[in-house]
């Protein structure tokens, strides 16, 4: 059984008398530890994907069921629970809060859990450490590279321990040795720890540290790819 399978999964959304769908009846399986990477020109309903797996959209039709979980017949608040025990999200622009150090950052999606502020601090160390940004943990964004701010991201994203890593565009503002450390860092939280990884990317070059790349076109998968 798949970790995590779409069925005819349908997005749709009404823009004045028109109805928009970048996702159209969708079938797809991901195994336990994939390491996925989703390519296909803008508006093929990659982003909308990922935001489904992510539970921070619902689907209009069809079902996405993830270990065991069908997340459309979930309440909204039900979503957002699942969301913060399953999902680290990592974004192309970071979005770290510039007002709160390295540290803070990492700590917000924490401040949900029923968690003592000593948990907290020694979660928080082991996921600075893991990305190797410990020593800029009392850093601001505005301190730190723009690798660095990804890795802060990236650690912000595996501090609650989700089963599900996913990333969109994580290397779409870095340079290409910043991009090729992040890479690497999710390879190795994949290979290592295990985690569930779907990521979008217009890079062909980052589809090589993934296990496979899967290709969209309006809404539809239209080529599949095993990496060797």
């Amino acid at each position: 059984m798949s970790f995590i399978t779409c069925q005819n999964l349908t997005r749709e959304y009404k823009k004045g008398d028109a109805v928009i769908r970048p996702l159209d009846g969708l079938d797809l399986e991901i195994p336990r530890g994939d390491f996925l990477a989703l390519m296909g020109p803008s508006g093929s309903g990659k982003t909308t994907l990922l935001n489904l797996v992510a539970g921070i959209d619902s689907p209009t039709g069809g079902s996405l069921v993830i270990d065991g979980t069908d997340l459309a017949k979930l309440s909204r608040n039900k979503l957002a629970a699942w969301r913060s025990k399953h999902i680290g999200y990592v974004f192309q622009l970071y979005n770290l809060v510039p007002v709160l150090t390295a540290y803070e950052n990492v700590e917000l999606p924490l401040l949900l859990h029923d968690l003592s502020k000593r948990q907290r601090y020694e979660r928080i160390t082991e996921a600075l450490e893991r990305v190797g940004i410990a020593d800029r943990a009392d850093h601001f964004p505005r301190q730190l590279s723009g690798g660095q701010e990804q890795r802060v991201a990236i650690a912000r994203a595996i501090v609650t321990d989700p089963d599900i890593i996913v990333a969109d565009e994580p290397t779409g503002d870095l340079d290409k040795g910043s991009a090729h450390t992040v890479m690497q860092l999710l390879q190795t939280l994949n290979k290592e720890l295990g985690k569930t990884i779907v990521m979008v990317t217009h890079d062909p070059k980052t589809t090589e540290y993934a296990t496979r790349t899967l290709h969209l076109e309006k809404g539809r998968l239209v080529e599949a790819e095993v990496a060797a």
